[in-house]
């Protein structure tokens, strides 16, 4: 049967709690917010089906619970993840400090090529920032990483982040797919469902199904750095 997409992401946040990360992914799947604060208990995903380059990507974003005492169970969910994004509060510098331990995790934990992003959450709280454009970008740039800011609570920034690190799987994706062609005709490595099937067959990376915040203020620039 003729599926309504043409590639298929897994993506995983994380960071601290009470980043936002619950509040940007509802940003970006459902375009509202909520002002209160509930912690995400264990995991749940969310889908949401963008447009690059004329193709249609389903992005199946998993919320993971970023409480010291749930680590051990999130962990399991960055196997088979295209993409991570790694949220952090700029008003609470331990948040942006505690990035490096989510590094880790991923290096131990996820596959070695995966894309990477730092979300730096809450820039409209200008007055309440603790943590520079600057230093966030210095610290992407040197772990390899694509840096954007955004706002939950305005939207400011969430679209352009998930879709950029959409088109950095898809585009990693496309150039195996051609190298695989080239070699023997058969693309492999990226998901995809329905389309021409018939004269290219793309294999989906697989899937496993183990088993708030925003803030006050308003408009000012938003950064989405392309590192």
């Amino acid at each position: 049967m003729s599926k309504n997409y043409d590639y298929l992401f897994k993506i995983v946040m994380i960071g601290d709690s009470a980043v936002g990360k619950t509040s940007v992914l509802t940003r970006f799947a459902n375009n509202n917010f909520s002002q209160s604060f509930i912690a995400t208990i264990g995991i749940d995903f969310t889908m949401r089906t963008i447009e690059l380059d004329g193709k249609k990507v389903k992005l199946q974003v998993w919320d993971t619970a970023g409480q010291e005492r749930f680590r051990t169970i999130t962990t399991a969910y960055y196997r088979g993840a295209m993409g991570i994004v790694l949220v952090y509060d700029v008003t609470d510098a331990e948040s942006f400090d505690n990035i490096r331990t989510w590094i880790s995790n991923i290096d131990q934990h996820a596959s070695s090529d995966v894309e990477k992003l730092l979300l730096a959450n809450k820039c409209d709280l200008v007055d309440e920032r603790a943590v520079s454009v600057e230093r966030g970008e210095k610290f992407a740039a040197d772990n390899q990483m694509r840096f954007c800011e955004c706002s939950a609570k305005t939207g400011q920034g969430v679209q352009e982040a998930f879709t950029q690190i959409a088109r950095d799987i898809k585009a990693k994706l496309d150039r195996r797919n051609d190298e695989s062609a080239g070699a023997s005709g058969v693309a492999a490595g990226a998901g995809r469902g329905g389309g021409n099937s018939s004269k290219r067959r793309f294999l989906i990376g697989r899937l496993r199904r183990p088993g708030g915040g925003g803030g006050n203020g308003g408009g000012h620039k938003i950064k989405c750095s392309l590192l």
